[in-house]
């Protein structure tokens, strides 16, 4: 049987025929409804010290698709507290309140208020800053939103275009390894805002979440 090199298509060869099958290509991206509103959020535990072991990915599972998340060992503390409160159910139902489509690319969780000041109602210290680098907020980051140093709860964002527009004042502890297709899809429905800074267009909900 002779290799035969194509592209989009596979070549099988069969008592001496060429046939042509097509190769399967990307289910479309939908967002589905959802009941996920905005609500109070969990009260919760937060842990003193960092996990021993550290676990090592995150599974946002939204209603427009999974965005999975390679937990950063060089953040155990946020990666301690981040995990702590998806696995209390504290994101569970809650929506995405915040998206950048220009300058800044990224898509903000975490508030269960939806209004952008909303937190557990504690607050831990900054860690793994990109201090020095020359792009602080690659596509695929994961870090923690603030209000100030040190003052992380339970908000953070997930940048899916590179953004070198932001200093370092925001913790990272994870990089998306499966999802950006998602969230670029949602980004390329629109904000409601001029300025290209605002809520998102479509609906979009942390629907639960799993930690592994």
């Amino acid at each position: 049987m002779k290799k035969v090199s194509v592209i989009a298509v596979s070549v099988l060869v069969l008592a001496g025929a060429l046939i042509s099958v097509p190769q399967a290509s990307a289910a479309p991206i939908v967002c589905k409804p959802t009941t996920a509103k905005a609500h109070a959020p969990l009260k919760t535990v937060p842990p003193q010290k960092p996990a021993k072991p550290l676990p090592k990915s995150m599974t946002l599972k939204t209603n427009c698709g999974d965005v999975v998340i390679a937990l950063d060992a060089k953040a155990p503390f946020t990666v301690t507290q981040i995990t702590a409160l998806a696995k209390a159910g504290y994101y569970n139902k809650s929506l995405c309140h915040r998206e950048a489509v220009s300058g800044f690319e990224m898509l903000q969780c975490g508030d269960p208020t939806a209004q952008g000041a909303g937190g557990p109602g504690f607050t831990y210290p900054d860690e793994n800053l990109p201090i020095g680098k020359s792009l602080a907020y690659p596509a695929g980051t994961v870090a923690m939103a603030n209000a100030g140093p040190n003052t992380n709860g339970s908000q953070f964002f997930l940048v899916f275009g590179d953004s070198p527009a932001l200093g370092p004042s925001y913790s990272i502890w994870g990089k998306i390894t499966k999802g950006l297709d998602v969230l670029k899809y949602i980004a390329s429905k629109g904000v409601n805002d001029p300025s290209g800074i605002g809520a998102p267009k479509i609906k979009v909900a942390i629907e639960s979440v799993v930690v592994k």
